[in-house]
């Protein structure tokens, strides 16, 4: 038995899935079937699928407890070749921060609550109870590791795992890429008419009001976006006031809701033809 497998054993026992992973720490190919998924992928892969390949197929979703697997004969010439063990962390409810540098491990130790920490090669994983999405590059050097990836087995580490921060989970949600079309009409300053707002603080409240007006709608979002910019048009369209960057803030909040760009275009276009802006 390699050294390898005992470990993955090991890890099984304590209800760890285990994989092995070749030279470069990457997961093992899928046999000739299983190759780009053509066998329709694993049951527990993002997309269910029926493959019950016995070789261990699709990365992270092969890592298993089950040892009548991990020591099968499809599996035997992978661990003969195997360079290292990983794990599948979410499969015992774990979220890994992979800190890949010292800036990262000191960016953490600033702000996120102690754990159990594992020494890498360059750096140190931080463990916490509770699963989220994984993501790679959250920060320079910080990759977030928990449902569909793999994890290096490096040993237990040190310290009493925490639960999992709200600072990780929120470095695991991605802010949309706001698209404001290039030429957007911006109304312009209206000709000889006195600006209503008494100071910038009210422009600045008011578009503010407009975006979670939109952020806090439940359903309908096509519709409360185009009554919100018509709202906006209404007071502030032909002042001069509302700029660019005002725009970009309301197109921010719609697209974050899901309404795509050219929703956000159509509505903003639609409100300025029925007030003749």
């Amino acid at each position: 038995m390699s050294d390898h497998l005992r470990t993955a054993l090991d890890l099984a026992a304590s209800g760890i899935p285990a994989l092995p992973l070749r030279v470069g720490k990457a997961p093992f190919g899928n046999c000739p079937p299983c190759v780009k998924n053509a066998c329709g992928g694993r049951p527990n892969m993002k997309q269910a699928g029926p493959c019950v390949c016995p070789h261990p197929c699709h990365g992270w979703a092969a890592a298993t407890t089950d040892t009548a697997v991990l020591t099968s004969r499809e599996w035997a010439g992978t661990w003969r070749r195997a360079a290292a063990v990983a794990y599948h962390p979410a499969g015992m409810r774990l979220t890994v921060v992979d800190l890949d540098h010292a800036d990262a491990i000191r960016w953490a130790q600033a702000h996120l609550p102690p754990t159990r920490m594992v020494p890498t090669t360059r750096g140190q994983h931080w463990i916490y109870t509770g699963t989220m999405p994984s993501s790679h590059g959250v920060r320079p050097g910080v990759d977030i590791k928990s449902r569909m990836a793999y994890v290096r087995w490096l040993g237990p580490g040190t310290g009493r795992i925490a639960p999992l921060p709200d600072t990780v989970r929120a470095l695991g949600v991605k802010k949309p890429t706001v698209v404001v079309p290039q030429g957007l009409a911006v109304p312009r300053q209206g000709e000889g008419r006195a600006c209503p707002h008494r100071t910038p603080a009210y422009l600045e409240r008011g578009i503010t009001m407009a975006a979670v007006r939109i952020t806090d709608a439940n359903s309908a979002i096509h519709n409360t976006v185009y009554a919100t910019f018509l709202a906006v048009l209404s007071v502030h369209g032909r002042c001069g006031c509302l700029t660019e960057a005002h725009i970009e803030q309301l197109f921010a909040a719609a697209q974050a809701k899901g309404e795509s760009p050219r929703h956000c275009s159509e509505a903003w276009a639609n409100a300025r033809t029925r007030l003749g802006l």
